[in-house]
């Protein structure tokens, strides 16, 4: 570099950044600009000549910051994703500045090192069976994936066909069970992996997005020949657990591979509300996310399979120039599709470290009694209903309570824009049941009692102004 030193161009990113966080719970809690007022600070021709590292990272600064979302702040309820805790942030510097390729522990020994004990603190925190293997991929998608794989390969070797070398070119069918409220990436990972996501057998579920056992029973008397069974800890919307203790045994019954999606879910097995997972730790697989509760920076998700041989068989990636592993190490490239890839085991271990066991529980808990204290303020308001049963973190809100179902969409649709607009917090609506809602999910490490409080009074103020003037909001665009 011949315009200055790393450290000095270091410590301007850091600038910005500490900027844009200690600023975080001040500002609009949404982007001030939409995607085509971004794109258009974006936009220039290719750059004839290169620009000062400080020029680039002033200029990335200002074109992003007003259309950065404030999902790190306090008030954002748009999704099920965590804070980023600053932490897992500093790890996750040291990661980029350390450009280690995660591949192999000869190519990184300390990247190798962190993701082995990091896996196995994983198992301790969630409980499950401590001989899993687990593989840090880049979410809960990939996690399924993964997850998923592993069933695949390894159901269908049961029956005497090797899918990792034959492929699925004349294999026995695999019927797959899952209900019908699972999670949209769950789909996506039975398309990616040739089952098709119009294929399988969708399970009925009821009002919590569980699924039906007598259709569960139904449905796993028809099946013969290898079988997949995906089950729920945590539905997206009502933050439900399907109920393991009735449907495991059923599933082994048929000898189906259990895989659970757990992506935020599991972590109730971290807290004082394991009950709500009791059971899950008999399945074979679990799909989960560290930058959800866990609040580790994007991205990190985990799959976590009982049978480590059926995890090595679906992912390892063999190639003379790569170091044969030794007994007793834990290869990183056999757990996760990528060979290159980030070393996500160094945020891991560092957010473990620093909130420890105790820390994880109290914050968890901390979310799920604010969830329900904001249910229960925005209950007591005329012409709002909370559709679920607050169990987790995870509740819905529907407006104009007691109206034709065509009008309470239409006002539920216009109380979510006008809440955005408003900015005070942030939250999405979606489609429940055929009908519009507003979804909240308290998830980041930043939300206390007071963020909630704030938050509940914004949304009964955004109520109040759609259903006493019909006022629509204006200004930044929504998020569907």
């Amino acid at each position: 570099m011949d315009d200055g030193s790393v450290g000095d161009l270091f410590r301007r990113a850091a600038e910005h950044a500490v900027r844009f966080r200690d600023t975080i719970s001040d500002r609009q809690q949404r982007p001030q600009v939409s995607y085509l007022g971004s794109l258009e600070a974006f936009r220039e021709p290719v750059p004839e000549e290169g620009a000062s590292g400080p020029e680039v990272i002033d200029a990335l600064a200002a074109k992003a910051e007003p259309g950065l979302h404030a999902m790190t702040g306090s008030r954002f309820f748009g999704w099920v994703i965590g804070g980023s805790h600053p932490v897992g942030v500093a790890a996750d510097w040291m990661t980029s500045a350390w450009g280690q390729n995660a591949g192999n522990h000869h190519a990184a020994p300390a990247a190798a090192a962190s993701e082995a004990v990091a896996a196995g603190w994983l198992l301790d925190l969630l409980d499950l069976p401590r001989e899993s293997s687990v593989g840090l991929a880049t979410g809960a998608t990939v996690a399924n994936f993964v997850c998923l794989a592993a069933a695949r390969g390894e159901v269908l070797r049961r029956v005497g066909w090797d899918a990792e070398a034959q492929g699925l070119f004349g294999a026995p069918p695999v019927t797959v069970l899952i209900g019908d409220d699972a999670h949209a990436t769950v789909f996506s990972a039975l398309q990616f992996l040739g089952f098709g996501h119009d294929r399988v057998t969708r399970l009925k579920t009821d009002e919590m997005g569980c699924i039906s056992t007598s259709d569960f029973g139904e449905a796993a008397a028809r099946v013969s020949g290898p079988s997949i069974v995906i089950l729920q800890a945590g539905q997206i919307n009502t933050g439900a657990f399907d109920d393991f203790a009735a449907l495991m045994p059923i599933a082994r019954r048929i000898g189906a591979w259990v895989h659970v999606d757990g992506a935020f879910g599991l972590w109730a097995r971290a807290s004082a509300r394991k009950r709500l997972a009791e059971g899950v730790d008999e399945a074979d697989s679990w799909a989960t996310d560290g930058h959800k509760w866990l609040q580790t920076p994007y991205d990190c998700g985990y799959a976590i399979i009982h049978d480590a041989d059926a995890h090595r068989r679906a992912m390892t990636i063999a190639a003379s120039y790569l170091p044969p592993s030794h007994e007793g190490e834990r290869d990183p490239s056999h757990f996760v599709p990528e060979l290159s890839r980030r070393a996500r085991g160094f945020a891991t271990w560092a957010m473990i470290k620093h909130l420890g066991r105790k820390g994880i529980a109290a914050m968890i808990e901390r979310h799920c009694r604010i969830a329900r204290q904001m249910a229960d303020r925005l209950r007591g308001e005329e012409g709002i209903a909370i559709l679920n049963e607050v169990v987790l973190n995870q509740f819905m809100v529907r407006f104009g309570a007691g109206r034709a179902d065509e009008e309470a969409d239409r006002l539920t649709q216009r109380t979510v824009e006008r809440l955005q607009a408003d900015g005070v917090c942030f939250a999405g609506g979606a489609n429940w049941r055929g009908r519009k809602v507003m979804r909240v999910s308290v998830i980041s490490w930043l939300t206390d009692d007071s963020a909630g409080e704030m938050a509940a009074d914004a949304i009964v103020a955004a109520w109040r102004a759609v259903s006493d003037t019909g006022d629509a909001a204006t200004g930044c665009e929504t998020v569907p």
